[in-house]
């Protein structure tokens, strides 16, 4: 999944209301979204949305810059303001799957073991990804888009793939093995395009199920493909020498 495309189509939702004067009340305002989108770096990004956010408070773009501000500071590696810029777009917009997906996959993937809220937040996280799945299917591709259709429904796609890979996380977090393998199968399918770490974190779950022939058979899929990230190779590898073990 290319979670790149969603920090891109954060900032697309926001250019796309330059050419929609009737919902932007001022030039102030404009020159306010115009800032989020001249932005480069996480920094600038979160600095301008602050700034947006605290000028126009009301504004019907809100949720979508304060998606823009969680993905920064996920790219960054500071998941807490992530899930906290997420959650202040679903409060804005509770339809906004980016941050719902944002939140659910940040929680899944980094609450502490040792978290008095642990339950609570992957409570959350399961709301926030099957929220996210119900409203996927309806999100239409803004008029002004300059977005290809094909881009556009791969989008989608990865956004139901990340939903389910939140719910394999959590399920693999609660120890419930056979439901994180069925979870992380799913948002294979349902992926725009294969990918590494679904496939090592299927692996990982056939693994942790005890079940290392059908680990073997995934983790031999992710180790023949080009190009791989060495540390996913290096888990991989790890798996499966884990899986063949196993298996003899």
């Amino acid at each position: 999944m290319k979670k790149s495309l969603f920090r891109i189509m954060a900032l697309a939702m926001l250019a796309a209301t330059c050419v929609m004067a009737q919902k932007i009340k001022n030039q102030n305002e404009a020159k306010a979204i115009s800032e989020i989108q001249k932005a480069k770096s996480p920094d600038e990004v979160v600095a301008a949305v602050d700034k947006f956010v605290t000028g126009f408070p009301d504004s019907e773009f809100k949720s979508q810059a304060l998606s823009a501000a969680g993905e920064a500071a996920e790219q960054k590696g500071d998941w807490v303001k992530a899930v906290s810029y997420g959650r202040l777009a679903i409060e804005a917009d509770a339809k906004n799957f980016d941050a719902l997906l944002l939140v659910a996959a940040e929680l899944a993937q980094h609450t502490p073991e040792n978290a008095l809220t642990k339950e609570q937040d992957f409570g959350e996280a399961q709301k926030d990804a099957e929220q996210a799945l119900e409203v996927i299917p309806t999100v239409t591709k803004p008029v002004d888009s300059k977005m290809p259709d094909a881009a556009f429904e791969a989008l989608k796609k990865d956004g139901v793939a990340r939903a389910h890979a939140a719910m394999g996380m959590i399920a693999g977090k609660r120890k419930k093995w056979d439901v994180a393998s069925k979870e992380f199968q799913t948002a294979i399918d349902s992926t725009s395009q294969p990918d590494s770490v679904l496939l090592v974190r299927l692996g990982n779950a056939y693994n942790e199920a005890g079940k290392p022939a059908e680990a073997l058979v995934v983790l031999n899929k992710v180790l023949a493909m080009e190009n791989l990230n060495p540390a996913v190779k290096q888990f991989a590898t790890s798996e499966k020498n884990r899986a063949e073990k196993a298996k003899k």
